[in-house]
């Protein structure tokens, strides 16, 4: 039941209507007994700033926030937590009664709990790792890396001076590198993350030569639909243990959840079965 008292929360982008956000969180809000509701918006696209200026004063306790806002998100805030200031952007604003917001990003988190879950034992701070692109879920996953601890970043991409801005804005352990080094770039590195949606080529082909890596290298790719890319799929081909973006997307809602309804979600609820379910349909 809906009731006077219950917390609301939710996810805004444009489009929405696809995220698996609401059944995540609403399956853990079930589980828990908790009196909350999460749900989606969907603004229009230069409507984004007047919708979070509606929402000052906590009747909405936060929102997670998915393409086109989250460099929106993190302008629209009062206060910026560590994490979205380094990744520059914002995937979860929570608002309160005092009429401030609050913006963090838990994206890195998700990113760092997927690689936890699907690649056992594996070590951030053990090597270098290559980003693939130069978009804000590069400069992202390139941020969560830094804060984990890896000794080197390597930022390949089509446009070498977006892998310059990106490495200009992190520290001097992040290394931009120009797509005709993309071998060199996977030599000795003990992961590698596709942070692009279309594919460095601009084709959707990421030519990217995965037999240069180690072989205990792990593979991610931080699209979920579909869940086995091409680029997952072919990394598995030669050996490597990979990683994908759905088990991500829950990672981020973990500490979502707790940032909205105050408790850990509980862990018997397989939100991954309830994800793959619907991907399936």
């Amino acid at each position: 039941m809906i009731t006077g008292a219950t917390t609301v929360a939710g996810v805004v982008g444009s489009p929405v209507r696809h995220s698996l956000s609401p059944l995540i969180h609403n399956a853990w809000l079930a589980a828990a007994g908790v009196d909350g509701v999460y749900v989606p918006f969907s603004p229009p696209p230069h409507g984004f700033k007047d919708f979070v200026r509606g929402l000052r004063g906590g009747a909405v306790r936060g929102v997670n926030v998915t393409l086109p806002f989250k460099e929106e998100a993190m302008m629209a805030a009062d206060e910026i937590s560590p994490r979205a200031d380094l990744a520059g952007a914002s995937n979860l604003l929570i608002f309160t009664a005092e009429g401030h917001i609050l913006a963090d990003n838990t994206d890195g988190l998700g990113l760092l709990h997927a690689f936890q879950v699907q690649a056992p034992g594996f070590d951030p701070k053990a090597g270098p790792v290559v980003i693939l692109g130069a978009g804000g879920a590069a400069r992202g996953a390139a941020a969560a890396f830094v804060a984990a601890g890896a000794p080197e970043v390597r930022i390949v991409n089509r446009t070498y001076m977006r892998a310059e801005q990106i490495a200009g804005g992190l520290g001097s352990t992040v290394v931009p590198l120009p797509l005709d080094r993309m071998a060199e770039a996977l030599g000795g590195v003990i992961a590698v993350i596709n942070a692009t949606s279309a594919g460095l080529s601009g084709d959707g082909d990421l030519n990217v030569p995965l037999e240069a890596t180690p072989t205990d290298a792990v593979v991610m790719d931080m699209v979920y639909k579909p869940l086995r890319t091409p680029f997952l799929a072919r990394a598995e081909a030669i050996g490597r243990r990979t990683v994908d973006g759905l088990e991500m997307l829950i990672g981020q809602a973990i500490p979502s959840f707790e940032a909205f309804f105050g408790r850990s979600p509980p862990a018997e609820v397989d939100v991954r079965a309830l994800c793959l379910e619907a991907l399936s349909q």
